[in-house]
């Protein structure tokens, strides 16, 4: 698997605190089946990471795993406040792609209201810069306006939502609303977010089993995460998939 969105480098953000700890998220990480994990610190007003401090980070960390015998490889990337956008010029941008390709991971504001966030992420696109979203589920301003999700998705934005998401890490509301979106094909990716080894761990497999997702997670955590990496166009869900969907709805609607 790629696992798209995690916190794996140490010392630049809320993720681990040190390289040990980052080594054993990736080695969590390899014991579920993930092989690639994309490092997508946080880039904003707190942590204004830039892309050589993150290539420097991934550097060591990889020589680290190799060095001990992790079977995973760490590319570069970056999740990028939309509120610091703003403060980016083009090429800063572009030197933060996932993987070093053209695609963004952007974060949305956690706030219910944000009138701004349609139009930013519409120029954006226009300039060229296809975005990925992160975690549009757990976002009040996406529950409350689920229409500007869609508008935004109809414009070629991709969705990548976090696997805890699927189970409940994150409240009923939350869960309700990522399985609805599933549902809604307007899901192309889940990812960990993880940040450390034990409260926000890297996995991905076992929650989408537990949601009754397997016949969707090679597209959501192989094909449309390598076709990012790739710079290639996103493929088409697998038609076994909306039976799935269905049935996970089902269990949810039930209180599974």
């Amino acid at each position: 698997m790629i696992d798209l969105h995690c916190h794996v480098l140490p010392g630049i953000d809320d993720g681990p605190a040190g390289i040990d700890e980052a080594v054993a998220i990736a080695r969590a990480a390899a014991r579920g089946g993930t092989r690639v994990m994309v490092a997508t610190p946080h880039v904003n007003t707190r942590y204004p990471n830039d892309a050589a401090t993150i290539g420097q980070g991934v550097r060591e960390l990889n020589s680290r795993l190799r060095a001990e015998g992790v079977p995973v490889e760490v590319r570069p990337g970056a999740e990028i406040a939309i509120t610091h956008v703003g403060e980016l010029d083009s090429p800063e941008l572009l030197s933060l792609g996932l993987g070093g390709g053209p695609w963004l991971l952007l974060e949305p504001p956690f706030a219910p209201s944000f009138p701004l966030l349609g139009p930013i992420l519409l120029d954006l696109q226009r300039r060229g810069h296809p975005i990925v979203l992160a975690h549009p589920e757990r976002c009040p301003v996406f529950h409350r306006e689920p229409e500007l999700l869609e508008a935004l998705v109809d414009a070629g934005a991709v969705t990548s939502i976090t696997a805890g998401s699927l189970v409940g890490a994150f409240g009923r509301q939350v869960r309700r609303f990522a399985l609805e979106l599933v549902r809604a094909e307007m899901v192309h990716n889940v990812a960990s977010d993880a940040h450390d080894h034990g409260n926000r761990p890297p996995g991905i497999a076992e929650e989408l089993e537990r949601a009754g997702l397997a016949p969707l997670a090679d597209w959501l955590t192989r094909e449309v995460p390598g076709a990012i990496l790739d710079g290639s166009e996103i493929p088409a869900p697998p038609a076994a998939g909306a039976a799935a969907v269905e049935r996970a709805r089902g269990r949810w609607w039930r209180g599974g």
